[in-house]
């Protein structure tokens, strides 16, 4: 297909095209002439992924880069592919070693990873995030104990275990997968949150509404 026929495939404008192909982000297309290229279907999901790591993911043109270039890398395997996207969607959380609370927040969080025999790197951005939100809770006087953060963790490992993890296509092309992986973190955890504030009311209307009725 031509460049305005992948324009029309993706609903990516030409311009954006040719800016991604400018960047290196997606690979040039096969020449026909000095001035026509042909593309296809690979550069259609390049640029599928393209669009969910920068319009779902909200990441730099850097953090793209590298995931991209993971996505191109065949001496890495999918597990290292998939991580590299995991990784760059983590917020950024300021490690504070010198702080004690800090220090005990993150032992809290290594230890539950441990007791829950989960295989995490220990440089995993999720455990310093994890961390600073039970650093968080404990100075508000609401401190977040193991057996509470084990509710959560043990919630978390069956959604992903039973929703998510099949709807990721591990067997068909690396873009195809880390783009699925992009959507359901991102979109699947903006779901489950929402869902969490809906519970919350409903929960708050029966025991308040409930308690304020006459008998």
């Amino acid at each position: 297909m031509r460049i305005s026929q992948l324009s029309a495939a993706t609903d990516v404008p030409v311009p954006t095209i040719k800016y991604y192909l400018r960047e290196g982000l997606l690979p040039p297309g096969e020449q026909t002439s000095a001035t026509r290229a042909e593309y296809g279907e690979g550069h259609v999901r390049r640029l599928r992924l393209i669009r969910a790591l920068l319009e779902v993911g909200r990441l730099p043109i850097a953090a793209i880069r590298r995931v991209l270039a993971a996505v191109d890398d065949e001496s890495l395997d999918m597990h290292t592919v998939l991580g590299t996207a995991h990784y760059a969607l983590a917020p950024a959380v300021e490690p504070r070693p010198d702080d004690e609370d800090w220090r005990r927040a993150r032992a809290e969080v290594d230890r539950l990873v441990a007791d829950l025999d989960w295989r995490v790197t220990p440089f995993a951005p999720a455990r310093d995030e994890l961390a600073q939100a039970v650093l968080t809770l404990g100075r508000l006087g609401m401190p977040a104990t193991g057996e509470r953060l084990r509710s959560y963790a043990e919630a978390a490992l069956r959604l992903v275990t039973e929703r998510e993890t099949g709807v990721i296509p591990f067997d068909g092309p690396r873009e195809s997968a880390v783009e699925a992986l992009v959507v359901l973190t991102v979109v699947y955890g903006r779901i489950f949150d929402a869902m969490r504030r809906l519970a919350q009311e409903s929960v708050s209307a029966g025991r308040f509404e409930a308690a304020g009725s006459p008998d």
